[in-house]
């Protein structure tokens, strides 16, 4: 028989760079999975891990290898002074995510450092992480993994929209869970955002007071990606090698490319969603992002959109994250083929058991 409750550490760090995440939940699982989050820490990354993991795409193999043991002992001393000060006992598994550096699924390959088996060792904990490798073995893209926990903790809603590096989305079609990414979201905000001086666009304020380029706003709406089928999902490569070229290619201020970046982001969500008055959930750090979120309701004006609390907002992924790790703890499936093309659904995750 397995457990009912769990006590668990979820630990995720996005591709917008903003920090990682760690958040203590609590599940109980008894007709359906409940979930509470508890204590939450987002944690910076210092100017030399920003340069770092912004430059990591580039490193030979030799390097990524040193960054993976340099960036699993740095996740290891967060958790530890997470947990320490929270004063979290009873941890029944810490549930990582790691940092992706390489996803390229269709070449078969997808890399998230910080997940070595020494990471176990370093927290004295059991731990659950490097969930995405198994899957794009199997043939799947290796991502979006958020889908599971959509249907399983949050199946009131039709829609589940997160607004992130990137944007992505979760449904049922037919019984089948769908879910696939829409768009880059904060991976270009920000970028644009520093160039200005600021770590991020604050309320959308600075891309608000541009005006959008109808040119650029075509030809990014006619990106391929965009009429590629799904399952699909996107990586930072995509963004270096057909958005930042395309947008760079306009001599406008960068207001007025941050303007017409968020009219594309909300134009491309707008493009996915069909029912009419469905409700849609909404979580991530774009959520923060009002005029992101205005023009998203000015496309969907009959849809009931739904904006949680704070912790599922800004911690939602790396609930679902301490989720997975339960879900494979319980050899149960925590990956849908149906959402990523994979071969079947399956478990995934390594276990990696405390000495």
């Amino acid at each position: 028989m397995f457990k009912q409750n769990y006590n668990v550490i979820g630990v995720m760090s996005g591709t917008s760079l903003d920090g990682v995440d760690i958040a203590h939940v609590k599940f109980s699982k008894n007709e359906n999975w409940t979930y509470e989050i508890l204590e939450t820490e987002t944690i910076s990354y210092s100017e030399e891990w920003l340069r770092i993991l912004k430059s990591a795409v580039n490193f030979s193999k030799a390097e990524l290898n040193q960054i993976n043991v340099d960036y699993t002992h740095l996740l290891a001393q967060m958790i530890n002074d997470f947990i320490l000060k929270s004063d979290i006992k009873d941890i029944d598994v810490v549930c990582s995510h790691g940092h992706t550096i390489l996803h390229k699924p269709n070449h078969g390959y997808t890399l998230q450092i910080g997940n070595l088996p020494i990471i176990s060792e370093l927290v004295n904990q059991n731990v659950v992480c490097d969930f995405r490798v198994q899957d794009v073995e199997l043939g799947g893209q290796g991502a979006p993994l958020v889908p599971i926990g959509d249907k399983l903790l949050f199946s009131e809603y039709d829609y589940c929209l997160n607004l992130g590096g990137f944007s992505n989305i979760s449904f049922d079609d037919n019984g089948r869970r769908i879910a696939f990414d829409i768009t880059a979201v904060n991976t270009v905000l920000n970028y644009y955002s520093n160039l200005l001086g600021f770590p991020y666009d604050d309320q959308g304020k600075i891309a608000k007071s541009g005006n959008y380029n109808i040119k650029l706003l075509e030809q990014l709406n006619n990106l391929a990606f965009y009429k590629l089928p799904y399952p699909k999902s996107l990586g930072i490569e995509f963004v270096n090698e057909f958005v930042f070229p395309i947008i760079e290619n306009f001599n406008i201020s960068t207001n007025d490319k941050m303007n017409t970046f968020v009219e594309h982001i909300a134009f491309q969500i707008s493009e996915v969603i069909t029912k009419v008055e469905a409700p849609l959930f909404i979580s991530g750090g774009g959520v923060y992002n009002d005029f992101l979120i205005e023009r998203i309701k000015f496309y969907l004006p009959n849809n009931n959109i739904v904006i949680p609390d704070n912790k599922t907002i800004e911690f939602k992924e790396a609930l679902i994250f301490a989720f997975l790790g339960v879900l494979k703890l319980r050899n149960e499936i925590n990956v849908l083929s149906s959402v990523t093309g994979s071969k079947q659904d399956h478990s995934s995750g390594k276990i990696y058991k405390k000495k």
